[in-house]
């Protein structure tokens, strides 16, 4: 069975084109116009394992925010087709991950609820590049990814006084968690309820 999914999505901020390959080897190629963004959905795919495509132009001379949230919310559609029934999955993993200074636990499940406790505190500079860009943005980012894949991700700082260590862990840290959750082990959907 092949869990690659393709998905796009036009709106009058965004226009956005998505392809995901769960069972690639971590090959990306994401450019938002957001550099520091581009960076970090490359440590997403790199240390998740699988293969990720994202082109997307959005209005970031009014904001990223647009840009961000709409790329989340259709990663998470194009992540949640590709996983399908979930047949076979670990479905639960949880992992601490460090960046120097910085320490960063990450919990999830493939639970097909969607919930979000994130508790990363950033020091509050903006991450500086062409354009800059502002942490808060990763919490909708996370909102938005989980709530079209149907994930429960629980993310949280445990120290870390460097904003651009603490978001890289972060996204480390999702990454290698959902590598470790979405790797089949079994032939069944892993619920007492038969389905996720």
């Amino acid at each position: 069975m092949s869990r690659t999914a393709t998905r796009e999505r036009k709106t009058k901020e965004t226009s956005i084109d998505i392809r995901v390959d769960l069972d690639g080897d971590g090959a990306t190629n994401c450019s938002t116009g957001l550099p520091f963004f581009d960076h970090m959905l490359d440590q997403l795919g790199r240390h998740g394992g699988f293969d990720l495509t994202v082109q997307a132009v959005g209005d970031i001379e009014i904001d990223a925010h647009h840009t961000v949230e709409d790329v989340g919310i259709l990663l998470g559609e194009t992540f949640g087709e590709a996983l399908g029934d979930k047949s076979g999955v670990r479905r639960f993993a949880s992992v601490s991950v460090p960046l120097d200074e910085a320490l960063v636990d990450v919990a999830l499940d493939l639970s097909g609820r969607p919930y979000l406790h994130y508790a990363v505190d950033f020091p509050g500079e903006r991450i500086l590049g062409t354009p800059p860009f502002d942490p808060q943005l990763c919490e909708e980012f996370w909102r938005a990814f989980i709530t079209s894949a149907g994930i429960t991700l629980h993310l949280v700082s445990v120290r870390g006084v460097n904003t651009h260590h603490l978001i890289e862990a972060s996204f480390k840290g999702v990454a290698r968690a959902l590598r470790h959750a979405i790797s089949v082990e079994g032939t069944g959907v892993p619920s007492t309820k038969g389905t996720l």
